[in-house]
């Protein structure tokens, strides 16, 4: 009889036996796999070189900033994304009186903040930094109106601020605005700066924290850089001109009247 000859034939080997139907999807498609894989790789290496680029760029070079208020209207509006120039300092330049700079408040317009946990700061600078969200609260854009030494008034009889006893027109001030509505006289400390908001009745800045610590002045060594470019929206895509509204001021010493 045939019956052990067919019974021989239903069972199945002992030992698995190669062939397509029992190797795996990867091992039967090996190019597609390969076809797959390789492309996704490279992408995923070019991507993350090119956010360590962006970051290290941001970092010593070139930094976009969120402008988060009106307070230099009608020069950098809410929404403009400047780029700031960070080697405008590093080579033995200094801020100049009209530039438009971002600096750190701490200790001038802001007491220290606590430093909070170091992952979430990290991140928080690193999406700060490639442009995606305003900075920390404690940084700051305004336009330098002294440097150290310099004597700084409001108001001459004209309304103008003075700075070492030129009266200065400053054709950047919001249209409408007075130059200050709060009075001073004060000499800028060496190494330090005052700055004013190019709207002065909506700008929180030097002349609000003269009797904080620090008096208001931003150490030159606080300044992150200064503010060149408007990169963003298109529509706005200009330079970020300082002003030729004091080049008819002296040096510090030698201010007269």
């Amino acid at each position: 009889m045939d019956t052990e000859a067919q019974h021989t034939e239903r069972d199945l080997p002992s030992t698995p036996q190669p062939g397509p139907e029992r190797r795996s999807r990867s091992a039967r498609f090996p190019a597609l796999t390969g076809h797959l894989e390789g492309p996704w790789r490279k992408s995923a290496a070019l991507a993350a070189a090119c956010l360590l680029f962006v970051l290290l760029l941001s970092h010593f070079v070139m930094q976009p900033f969120l402008i988060p208020s009106g307070s230099m209207e009608p020069t950098l509006k809410v929404g403009d994304r400047v780029m700031v120039n960070k080697l405008a300092y590093r080579f033995g330049s200094r801020p100049a009186r009209g530039d438009v700079v971002v600096f750190d408040g701490r200790g001038s317009f802001t007491d220290e903040p606590p430093e909070g946990n170091p992952v979430g700061r990290a991140l928080r600078s690193a999406v700060a930094a490639l442009g995606l969200r305003e900075p920390a609260g404690n940084v700051y854009v305004k336009r330098v109106v002294g440097v150290g030494g310099d004597r700084v008034v409001c108001c001459d009889k004209g309304g103008r601020v003075q700075v070492n006893g030129t009266p200065v027109t400053e054709e950047y001030v919001h249209p409408g605005d007075a130059p200050s509505q709060v009075p001073f006289d004060i000499v800028v400390p060496d190494g330090t700066l005052f700055v004013l908001g190019d709207h002065r009745s909506r700008s929180s800045d030097s002349r609000d924290h003269l009797g904080s610590p620090g008096g208001g002045m931003v150490p030159v060594d606080h300044v992150v850089g200064r503010a060149d470019w408007i990169g963003w929206p298109l529509g706005r895509w200009s330079g970020v001109d300082g002003s030729g509204a004091f080049a008819r001021v002296p040096a510090p010493g030698g201010a007269h009247g």
